[in-house]
């Protein structure tokens, strides 16, 4: 029969086994953090890659409609033009020109998003996507350049058309007070949204 351990030696041996324990359950959790942490780390990196596709995927969309805002003089407006100058002015224009760039011999170019001639009027159009009132104060930018880069045409009277898929009802008040039409999708495409009876301004 063994000898009953002395008191201390007991205490020693007991705590020699909570130390075991103890070590054997810091184990456990180590590895169960570490698990975790390795799982984080791979749900992480395929996060950043779907974050990266999704950017990818992102910019290409909006390279694609950037491309498509770029040829909506093409595809919406420049189809209309003829039959809003009609309606507008009562008769057809000679010339309707979309996208063209002009060159003048200092080196200087510039592109018109489209502009229509007649025998007696000019017409100058630009096209934004969003139609600001920033965009309007350029109007009359553009018709200076028309005059300069467009010389045959530049004894005509020019008048100005802002042309946008949506206007806001400020900044069409604000382009009626500076004289231009504007053109907004609408029943027939594009259509003027100025007020019945409005008489644009000859530059």
């Amino acid at each position: 029969m063994p000898k009953p351990l002395p008191a201390t030696q007991e205490h020693v041996y007991r705590l020699e086994e909570s130390i075991d324990r103890f070590v054997a359950d810091v184990g456990v959790e180590f590895n169960k953090l570490y698990n975790l942490q390795t799982r984080n780390e791979a749900e992480m990196r395929a996060y950043k890659e779907e974050s990266r596709a999704e950017r990818r995927e992102m910019n290409r969309q909006w390279g694609e409609l950037a491309n498509k805002l770029g040829t909506m003089v093409e595809d919406l407006v420049y189809p209309s033009l003829q039959r809003v100058l009609r309606e507008t002015f009562g008769h057809d224009f000679d010339s309707i020109f979309a996208r063209i760039w002009h060159r003048l011999p200092d080196g200087r170019s510039k592109e018109f998003d489209a502009y229509a001639i007649s025998a007696d009027l000019a017409v100058v159009n630009s096209t934004k996507a969003t139609l600001r009132s920033a965009d309007v104060d350029r109007m009359v930018d553009e018709i200076a350049a028309f005059r300069e880069f467009v010389p045959p045409q530049a004894h005509l009277p020019v008048v100005g058309i802002l042309a946008t898929l949506s206007v806001h009802e400020s900044v069409l008040n604000y382009a009626e007070r500076m004289g231009f039409l504007v053109l907004a999708v609408g029943d027939q495409v594009m259509e003027v949204k100025n007020r019945p009876g409005f008489v644009p301004k000859r530059w």
